[in-house]
């Protein structure tokens, strides 16, 4: 270095020249750490977008009354129907009459009660089917020992790590 810096004419002449160098390589290559860094300070922005959208405000007792009643229903179906059978035990001529009421409710009105219940429970697994998080795939084996295996891919949202995967996969 003592040689490069007499001929340039010293540590501020190399300085100048290694920027050029890089400046010109900046044309024909992209500069992958700025790029990450852009990716990065996207991510942050739509992160902190995602939290302000979904941030949970105070809410009053109207709100906590409505979520106690959306709540509700499964414990209700839940228990009401085991309590139907404590019922048919304690007092059986009361359940047997209730029943043969049952009877007199017409089948479109069964069909009707059928679709409200299969729509409320359909729609909730419908719901976490759709968000469900899903295993991460596992990269196939390397056949060349001397090539690390790739990561899981479960991280797209990383700009350096897509990189990287893409390189070791060749």
């Amino acid at each position: 270095m003592g040689v490069i810096g007499r001929l340039a004419g010293g540590a501020p002449a190399v300085a100048a020249i290694g920027g050029a160098a890089r400046d010109v390589a900046e044309v024909f290559t992209r500069n992958a750490t700025r790029r990450m860094e852009l990716d990065e300070a996207a991510y942050g922005h739509t992160i902190t977008q995602l939290g302000q959208e979904f941030r949970i405000e105070p809410s009053g007792w109207f709100d906590s009354f409505v979520n106690g009643l959306n709540r509700l229903p499964r414990p209700a179906l839940a228990l009401g129907t085991m309590a139907l059978f404590v019922y048919a035990m304690i007092e059986p001529e009361g359940f047997g009459l209730r029943m043969e009421g049952l009877q007199q409710v017409p089948e479109p009105l069964w069909w009707l009660l059928g679709a409200i219940v299969g729509f409320y429970f359909g729609a909730r697994e419908a719901h976490y089917f759709r968000h469900r998080v899903w295993p991460a795939r596992k990269p196939a084996a390397a056949q060349d020992e001397t090539v690390l295996a790739a990561p899981d891919d479960d991280f797209a949202d990383n700009a350096a790590l897509r990189d990287w995967a893409a390189s070791l996969r060749g």
